[in-house]
């Protein structure tokens, strides 16, 4: 009788083994065509949960897949370990944030090991080991080198729960703090940037590129660019050091329309140009707007506001004095802080107007408007009014004759403008890379020198947060010499956002435990850039848009060779379980512990890749896993079940009537014919991330075999070896544990996964056979099985001798269309 298939048992065993002979150790020195395949690594937030299966289980599989197929494969895994979430994690738990981090590295490393994956953990990266944020702050320095950071005070998200800044990028479109949900609001802070924006146009471009169009689409919109005009309007009169206000727009042919200004009620200015009657009312206003996220601020469903702040700005190109207002609708982040008020055609502007009164002035005419009201802003093109010299001009021209009498006058130019802000990575919190960086009274701010790297954060500051940095009153920590002068001084107290460590990981796994850079260029040159990365497409506009401004910099200060960090991209789909997101308030998270230690981790691995096509995700059911269960139960028999020895076709294999896929008897030939077929399918369907319908493939396979085994003695057949074997090398990257101990218990060497993949024979995989679909006068009127060689002369032969057919053709044949290997159409008067 055969042994019962106990997976937790088998999988155990060889984990084991694997580990201990090294099976995954990737080498440089190989010579088979490198491939470096990544799947985004986890937040340390406590569990594996089914989410991480989904992105890395199918990843493995295709991991696995590659190296079966001849290339040397770097897929490695490692720990996002620093930042908001395991911070606010351990201060919910009160255990120090080291302490529950490196905790939860042990037991999600566990539950790596668990999965069966391909990872080589001697290249694991754990992104708050200080031999790795060493050189996050080494990259800081070189990016400082290269002018792509500084410091300045600006209006910052911040978010009262965390109690510290987030970059747009980690506000949610409801306006809220992504980690944690809270409501983000505006706050004056200093803070340190990094000059993504000079990187705009090049972040728009994806040429050369395998990514989703999705993707793409979603950074050319989030960098934003917009071409059009940056005007000046004069505040002369009011004795500042600033003469103007500067404003950009994409229409400038509607300057002659302005009749007001607006201005974000952060904007410096606000405080500079307000009369004093105003004061009070305006600060109440301002307020009240920093109070507001951004996306609160920018809803066209809500009700626009406005003050008056007591003050007027000329427009140059009419010489007419317009009021200046403030509206929260204007943000400082984008453009100059400043809006020209042109209500007649944006209706944003008109809205205001039509509220507090304001002039509408029409200066772009629709198609025969002859002075009356607008009832809404006119947006499109039209003929210039009310323009001066510019009346009469199609619109569309006017913008051109416009911007260059500005420039020629002084009083604008042609300009771009982007949506995309300079990257703010400051944080006010403890468990993050600290900024290396001194502040001197007589030197200013000066850098930490490379050999005094790393910046250790100290185990013993007050986590807890304030809203300010808690290093600020770690006096150890602070209190420091000047790298310049000797003297005094105090360190940077801010930590780096976290995504600035997961910015350039994926360049630490070709050599982590290199000591001299962040990488050994040698073993960078052989494995960069990343030929495949997975992960979720909510990554779209932060991670990966930071990791290709940070390649780019390193590419422009001549560090790495390359342009682009990862040159395929997919994105994989969310499980969800009951119609619904997996969340521990709705109670429908799934523990993939438990399943692994009931049905052991092939079952689980199969499963997740047989719900649906992994590019959309799908729903969770407990009766889909036993499903699968059932079917690698139904493997393990088939190959280990004793068997007569007689072979097929040549002991008594008895006429069935209808086998697989139509067949009619089961012989060596269409044995083989259906291997290879199988083979086939399988390669395609892995090499397209088909996982759902490559498993439905090896289920048909699986099934097909069982058939034949019941009505044909196989055992001895070479074509059941032949199939036996390309089962189990077909399996082994969806199911390694189970195709390893099949691999063994079936006479063969160790591994399975040291095999190469089964390739096919196309000679084998065509059909002896096909369908001929018969028709008269297009309609469908009979079918028959013929060879695939059959002539056109014998398919008109055979056809018109059917009695089926004699019967229904009554009339003259007009003529017979044979479309080869699928129908003969006879067409009658």
């Amino acid at each position: 009788m055969t042994e019962k298939y106990n997976p937790p048992e088998i999988e155990k065993k060889w984990q084991s083994r694997w580990e201990k002979t090294r099976l995954y150790a990737t080498s440089e020195d190989s010579d088979r065509p490198k491939l470096y395949e990544l799947t985004m690594f986890p937040y340390t937030s406590g569990d594996l949960h089914i989410g991480h299966w989904y992105a890395m289980a199918p990843a493995d599989v295709h991991a696995r897949f590659m190296r079966m197929k001849g290339y040397n494969v770097l897929h490695p895994m490692g720990f996002d370990a620093f930042g908001l979430p395991a911070e606010n994690a351990a201060i919910d738990r009160d255990i120090h944030p080291h302490t529950w981090t490196m905790k939860n590295v042990e037991n999600m490393r566990r539950q790596f090991h668990t999965m069966g994956a391909v990872y080589d953990w001697d290249r694991e990266v754990v992104t708050c080991s200080p031999d790795y944020y060493r050189w996050t702050q080494w990259l800081f320095l070189k990016l400082h080198e290269a002018g792509l950071t500084y410091r300045a005070k600006a209006p910052a998200n911040w978010c009262s729960r965390c109690q510290t800044v987030l970059a747009n990028e980690q506000v949610t479109a409801e306006g809220r703090c992504e980690r944690c949900g809270t409501a983000v609001i505006r706050k004056d802070l200093e803070q340190w940037f990094f000059r993504i924006t000079r990187y705009a146009d090049e972040l728009m471009q994806h040429e050369g590129l395998d990514w989703p169009e999705q993707v793409k689409t979603m950074q050319r919109n989030w960098v934003g660019r917009s071409e059009g005009a940056e005007i000046s309007f004069s505040i002369e009169e009011y004795g500042l050091d600033e003469k103007e206000i500067r404003v950009f727009t994409t229409r400038p042919d509607t300057t002659y329309g302005v009749t007001f200004m607006v201005l974000a009620p952060e904007h410096p200015l606000v405080e500079k140009l307000t009369s004093p009657e105003y004061k009070d009312r305006v600060d109440d206003y301002v307020n009240r707007a920093r109070r507001q996220s951004e996306i609160e601020r920018l809803s066209t469903e809500r009700e626009r506001t406005g003050l008056f702040i007591g003050a007027y700005a000329t427009n140059r190109l009419n010489g007419e004095k317009v009021p200046i207002w403030i509206a929260d609708y204007a943000l400082l982040s984008y453009g100059t802080g400043a809006v020209m008020g042109v209500p007649a055609h944006d209706q944003r502007d008109f809205e205001l107007a039509k509220e507090f009164g304001i002039p509408i002035k029409v200066v772009v005419a629709p198609d025969r408007w002859s002075g009356e009201e607008l009832e809404e802003a006119y947006e499109e093109p039209g003929t210039m009014v009310n323009s001066g010299p510019f009346d009469g001009q199609p619109s569309e021209e006017g913008k051109d004759a416009i911007v260059a009498f500005m420039e020629e006058n002084g009083y604008g130019k042609k300009a771009v403008s982007y949506r995309l802000r300079d990257w703010l990575i400051s944080r006010q919190r403890y468990w993050g890379a600290p900024i290396p960086m001194v502040h001197c009274p007589r030197c200013g701010i000066v850098p930490v020198p490379e050999k005094d790297l790393p910046v250790l954060l100290p185990e013993d500051a007050e986590f807890k947060p304030t809203g300010e940095s808690p290093l600020k009153y770690c006096e150890p920590f602070v209190n420091t010499t000047c790298p310049r002068c000797g003297k005094p001084a105090q360190r940077e107290t801010d930590t780096m956002d976290t995504f600035v460590c997961s910015s350039w990981y994926f360049l630490r796994y070709c050599s982590p435990q290199h000591d001299d850079g962040p990488f050994d260029p040698q073993r960078l040159k052989y494995w960069l850039p990343v030929d495949l990365y997975t992960g979720g497409v909510e990554h779209a506009t932060m991670h990966l848009l930071y990791a290709r401004f940070f390649i780019k910099a390193l590419r422009d200060m001549g560090i790495v060779d390359f342009g682009e960090s990862f040159i395929k991209l997919f994105n994989q789909g969310k499980i969800i379980r009951g119609r619904q997101k997996m969340s521990k308030s709705r109670g429908n998270v799934v523990n993939p512990d438990e399943y692994v230690a009931e049905s052991g981790a092939d079952a689980m691995r199969a499963y997740l890749m047989f719900i649906g096509p992994w590019e959309q995700g799908g729903e969770w059911n407990d009766n889909g896993l036993i499903g699968i269960t059932r079917w690698l139960n139904r493997i393990w028999n088939l190959v280990l079940a004793e068997t007569e020895i007689v072979s097929v076709g040549r002991g008594p294999c008895p006429d069935t009537g209808e086998g697989h896929g139509g067949r009619t008897r089961g012989t060596d030939k269409e044995l083989r014919r259906v291997t290879h077929q199988t083979i086939k399918k399988v390669n395609q369907d892995l090499e397209r991330f088909h996982f759902n319908t490559m498993l439905a493939a090896l289920m048909e396979f699986t099934n097909y075999l069982a058939r034949l085994k019941e009505i044909c003695a196989v055992k001895d057949s070479p074509a059941w070896k032949e199939a036996i074997d390309a089962l189990l090398l077909l399996l082994a990257p969806a199911v390694p544990h189970l195709a390893e101990e099949l691999w063994e218990r079936t006479g063969h060497p160790y591994s399975i996964h040291h095999q190469p993949f089964p390739v096919w024979q196309e000679e084998l995989v065509a059909e002896e056979e096909f369908t001929l679909v018969i028709q008269i006068n297009g309609k469908v009127r009979d079918k028959v099985s013929v060879p695939v060689s059959i002539s056109e002369a014998e398919v008109r032969e055979l056809v018109l001798s059917r009695e089926r057919i004699k019967a229904q053709v009554r009339h003259p044949i007009v003529r017979v269309i044979y479309v080869t290997g699928r129908l003969v159409n006879i067409v009658v008067k």
